[in-house]
């Protein structure tokens, strides 16, 4: 029994279709250009990421879009990274230079918890070691770090790693593309010793406000909380009704 013709045309989509009877009628100038991707793309951390100091620990935050140029690798990446107990990073950049640096700062910090009892490291070891590996390699590696943490000695602390391998403390510190649009917020909105739920209210509306504007910023907004008590995860979204919305 032959098989059914079968009209591959109705499995083009719709600039494809045009783009076909454009040529069967002669007008072939008339063809749009297709999109072009370019799979050896270095995958991006194109993101949001802020970090901030509160009366009693650290509040982390990020977006969890990672693209490659225009197209969406992943819609729910996780770019609060755990370094030690005590220790996250914010990763922003080539996301394979970002991983493979933090993976070497992760071992370091196993390190110095094998040669001091199980004892955490301070944030500032930790945050030193990214910014020794940033600068040695900063010719070959495109990635910022903003590493925060808390300590018996210094409490949370947040230290920004921007491109080229400087390291200064901030009560806060962002990185990411969509960072840019929402330094005057920021400026305007922190105030030394918030509480624990003023910085995370800060948190979520200014990543919502990042991801309403930066096209490289998207998803659900992740949030961590540091503090003498340990780590706190949570997570905002659409969805959920929980994330600020500026836009219609």
């Amino acid at each position: 029994m032959p098989l059914p013709e079968i009209d591959m045309n109705e499995f083009l989509i719709p600039q494809s279709r045009r783009n076909l009877k454009a040529i069967e009628v002669g007008f072939a100038s008339q063809v749009d250009p297709m999109p072009i991707y370019d799979l050896n793309r270095p995958v991006s951390c194109g993101t949001t990421t802020i970090c901030m100091e509160y009366d009693g620990g650290v509040v982390l935050g990020a977006d969890s879009r990672t693209a490659m140029g225009t197209f969406i690798v992943s819609r729910v990446s996780d770019k609060l990274t755990k370094v030690v107990d005590n220790v996250y990073v914010c990763r922003s950049g080539n996301a394979a230079h970002t991983q493979a640096l933090t993976d070497v700062v992760t071992y370091h910090m196993d390190f110095y918890k094998m040669n001091n009892k199980g004892k955490n490291p301070p944030v500032e070891l930790a945050a030193n070691t990214f910014q020794d590996l940033s600068y040695n390699y900063r010719d070959q590696l495109t990635c910022g770090f903003v590493v925060a943490g808390w300590d018996e000695v210094k409490g949370g602390q947040v230290y920004l790693i921007p491109l080229g391998g400087l390291i200064h403390r901030m009560p806060w510190a962002m990185g990411g593309s969509g960072s840019t649009y929402i330094y005057g917020y920021m400026d305007y909105s922190f105030k030394e010793s918030m509480t624990k739920e003023e910085a995370i209210e800060l948190t979520k509306t200014a990543l919502a406000m990042a991801m309403s504007r930066d096209g490289s910023s998207g998803g659900i907004a992740r949030v961590a909380v540091i503090s003498k008590d340990g780590v706190e995860r949570m997570t905002f979204s659409e969805d959920q009704k929980n994330l600020p919305l500026f836009r219609k």
